[in-house]
């Protein structure tokens, strides 16, 4: 099958919970139909305002960009493309630091203006630290597309025998104006046909994985002898969906289908405004309530988010832990859907005696 990086697009919860690589195998005159060819973002300036304490030069003036779209206008002209406040945090006990940031893995230009493509306070933390950890390392991102495509598709069309009729023929519905990605779907297995399905509705709302939070940071990321890590391995971020079994990986695509494409563009953009504003617990709270309203099978639904969220979320953490040390802050970054709530990364830190604020 030939392979793609242009529709490496997810949407909605694992839009932000896992890396974007599900829909790397999608054949490249689907992927170009659907997404277009979009230029990557030139790398941004080094990073200007400070966190308290951190004691970081200012960068040199850089000229206005002027491809920022703007909000509208005031009497001296046009407003200025603002950066996306993100959800950010930080985490200390005794001389240990920890930033969190919570990333969504596509984007809108808007989010990360040339002039200034993050908050003051998140681009001195970036410079402050040593370490960058996001979910996997760039080196395990260069293979993934390998690894889906091991183990989330198959060689001759297998999704049809693994669904009741019903739910097929729902797909086939859906996709009906689309035999190119219904031909691709058809030979991947449910866990990764569903992430397809959202694949679609989120390219339709326009989202870039250019514009993904963790593609900017390594734009900006430019601190000598830092290092990048991931908080997990690309095999065992996939196994969190190929151990689910047949009932849960049915349950997730029967999620994905119980919306029309309308719905769930808009459930799209929601979760990229709240993600905007930067609140971790209400985006939470938000997804929560969001699969409350579409979860065919509340217990299946459970389990889901038990492997593919929280069990992750214990990994996230200890990780980190391990990799912090005092007087050398690390600088995490992971899906925004890991941070909030009661069992997310904010609350299993303070759980470990971190004071834990919003910045």
């Amino acid at each position: 099958m030939p392979d793609t990086t242009a529709a490496r697009q997810v949407a909605r919860r694992f839009a932000v919970s896992v890396v974007f690589v599900a829909a790397s195998f999608v054949s490249v005159p689907v992927a170009f139909a659907l997404t277009g060819v979009a230029s990557p973002p030139a790398p941004s300036a080094a990073p200007s305002a400070l966190l308290p304490g951190l004691n970081v030069p200012s960068p040199r003036p850089t000229a206005p960009d002027i491809t920022d779209r703007t909000d509208g206008t005031t009497a001296s002209g046009p407003v200025r493309a603002q950066p996306a406040h993100m959800p950010f945090y930080v985490a200390t006990r005794g001389q240990t630091t920890i930033y969190l940031l919570g990333t969504l893995h596509v984007g809108y230009p808007d989010d990360y203006p040339a002039s200034m493509p993050f908050r003051a306070p998140i681009l001195g933390a970036l410079d402050a630290s040593p370490t960058l950890a996001l979910e996997i390392s760039p080196d395990d991102l260069l293979v993934s597309q390998d690894e889906v495509s091991k183990y989330g598709t198959c060689r001759v069309p297998c999704l049809q025998r693994a669904l009741p009729d019903a739910l097929w023929k729902r797909l086939e519905a859906r996709l009906r104006s689309n035999p190119a990605m219904l031909d691709d779907i058809s030979r991947s297995r449910p866990w990764l046909a569903s992430m397809l399905v959202e694949t679609v509705d989120t390219i339709k709302a326009g989202f870039q994985t250019e514009y993904g939070s963790e593609a900017q940071l390594q734009n900006v990321y430019l601190r000598p002898r830092g290092r990048v890590v991931g908080l997990e391995t690309i095999s065992e971020q996939i196994s969190a969906f190929t151990r689910l079994t047949q009932a849960q990986q049915r349950e997730m695509l029967e999620q994905d289908l119980v919306q029309t494409p309308a719905e769930n563009i808009a459930d799209v953009k929601e979760l990229h405004r709240l993600w905007r504003i930067g609140d971790a617990d209400a985006l939470k709270a938000w997804d929560d309530a969001k699969t409350e309203k579409i979860a065919r099978s509340k217990v299946l639904a459970a389990q889901i988010d038990n492997r593919v969220v929280y069990d992750r979320n214990y990994r996230f953490v200890a990780r980190t832990v391990l990799l912090a040390a005092p007087n050398r802050p690390i600088f995490v970054a992971i899906g925004a859907l890991h941070l909030g709530g009661k069992r997310g990364v904010l609350a299993l830190l303070r759980k470990r005696g971190f004071v834990v604020e919003p910045a």
